[in-house]
């Protein structure tokens, strides 16, 4: 049960690098940097919606990837008050069709892969999505129930991903 919610893919080139946020180690912005540092896509747009201390989560995300070694101009901020991956996904579409985007790289958290695939490919219909998994120390599909961390993810994405049919 805990592969089944890893989709992911390997990456191919893409118009932009899209980065759902949700992670608050820095896991999918730093993939997110490297797939663009080895010319998968020129931009990575970062996702942020409010409440992080008052911040926008690409706000806090995007100066942890600069003080990683990444340039700041490769980034994009999105910032919204997006509260689910559906809503999130809805505002990224809008967003895309604005910058007139037409494949993207999508990277969020393993876990997440699979459910984020199934909502983005239903709400952006004239986008090609690719998903690239960003690892997460506490999740592991083949062991996931042998830490605290890992059950509570475990638990959570699946009851997102019963509750989403």
């Amino acid at each position: 049960m805990g592969r089944y919610l890893v989709s992911a893919e390997e990456p191919v080139h893409a118009d932009l690098i899209v980065v759902l946020a949700g992670d608050g180690f820095g896991h999918r912005i730093l993939t997110a940097a490297e797939l663009a540092k080895q010319g998968y896509a020129p931009r990575v747009l970062v996702s942020g919606p409010d409440g992080m201390y008052g911040n926008h989560e690409c706000d806090l995300a995007i100066p942890f990837a600069v003080k990683a070694g990444y340039p700041e101009a490769m980034f994009l901020h999105f910032e919204h008050r997006a509260r689910s991956t559906e809503e999130e996904t809805r505002l990224i579409g809008a967003k895309l069709h604005e910058m007139g985007v037409k494949k993207i790289l999508l990277v969020t958290s393993d876990f997440h892969t699979r459910r984020a695939a199934r909502i983005f490919r239903r709400v952006v219909l004239d986008v090609e999505a690719h998903l690239v998994a960003a690892p997460d120390e506490y999740y592991r599909p083949d062991s996931w129930w042998k830490d605290r961390e890992g059950r509570k993810i475990f638990l959570s994405e699946w009851t997102k991903t019963v509750a989403e049919f």
